[in-house]
């Protein structure tokens, strides 16, 4: 076993890192331009981002590749550099972490959809999510982290991509439920447990979302569908509001603590903040499951 598999058969809980995408805003990103890019032209503030995660108390740190793929990158004129992007990303998570803290790859979802909807097949997508992985695995990642997806479909091109680059890698898949209990392509909690536990993979669960408590709802109805789940959560800090110039999530650190407990109640195994959670949240966090 890996040292994740090793810590994850045990007792103990593993706490994720919050937000990249508006902790990065605040260091000065434009809206609309690419995290991802920062990896190669801004790497102070990368380490930056880590460093905050890592102090306030954060045992896994995700690199800055969720748009990593060369289809998301396409949008920034920035494939061809998908590689050399991802394995940046990962050696600066890793130069921060060094061996006491688990790096995490971060794919995210294509920006496409699917064949017969859209126009990606799912060839096409196995090979661009396994150059991901590559780039990921070459930077030193602990394991992978298929997030917010919403297709259960891609999330399988995502997982067999992953596979045809490193057969043991640790391997972790969530899904974003946020459409009345569903991902925005209507899959059910249950359904994604079922279907992507049976892959094999290490871990499953639920990020993102519009509340806590919708999120909360998804990971109970996974672990009913899959008793035997190793699961993890990475809820928003509450959906965003205009506050001036200013993007304004609501949920507290405090609130997120709270939560925190009702998650490890269903025994998740890593538990962490999505968008809007900043690195008081996740000390928040690490207190309330660790202190």
């Amino acid at each position: 076993m890996s040292k994740l598999t090793d810590f994850l058969a045990g007792s103990g809980i593993l706490v994720a890192d919050g937000a990249t995408g508006t902790q990065l805003q605040k260091a000065g990103l434009k809206p609309g331009a690419s995290p991802e890019r920062w990896n190669l032209e801004n790497p102070d503030s990368i380490r930056a981002l880590h460093r905050s995660y890592i102090e306030a108390g954060a045992n896994v740190v995700l690199t800055n590749t969720f748009g990593g793929t060369r289809f998301r990158l396409a949008r920034h004129g920035l494939e061809s550099q998908a590689r050399e992007i991802n394995a940046a990303a990962a050696n600066l998570a890793r130069e921060v972490a060094g061996d006491s803290v688990f790096v995490f790859g971060d794919i995210g979802p294509s920006g496409e959809l699917l064949k017969p909807l859209g126009k990606l097949t799912y060839e096409d997508a196995v090979t661009g999510f396994a150059e991901q992985a590559r780039g990921l695995l070459a930077g030193g990642v602990d394991a992978i982290l298929i997030e917010t997806m919403s297709d259960i479909n891609e999330a399988k091109a995502a997982v067999e991509g992953v596979r045809q680059v490193s057969a043991d890698l640790p391997l972790l898949v969530t899904f974003s439920f946020d459409t009345h209990g569903r991902t925005m392509m209507g899959a059910r909690p249950e359904k994604v447990a079922k279907e992507i536990w049976a892959l094999g993979v290490t871990a499953i669960g639920a990020n993102c979302g519009r509340t806590l408590t919708e999120t909360l709802t998804a990971i109970e109805q996974m672990r009913a569908a899959v008793p035997e789940a190793i699961l993890m959560a990475k809820p928003n800090a509450g959906l965003p509001h205009a506050s001036g110039s200013d993007m304004v999530y609501d949920v507290t650190p405090e609130v997120m603590a709270e939560y925190a407990h009702k998650f490890a109640a269903q025994k998740v195994k890593i538990f962490g903040g999505c968008c809007g959670s900043t690195p008081e949240h996740i000390r928040a966090i690490a207190k309330a499951l660790q202190g």
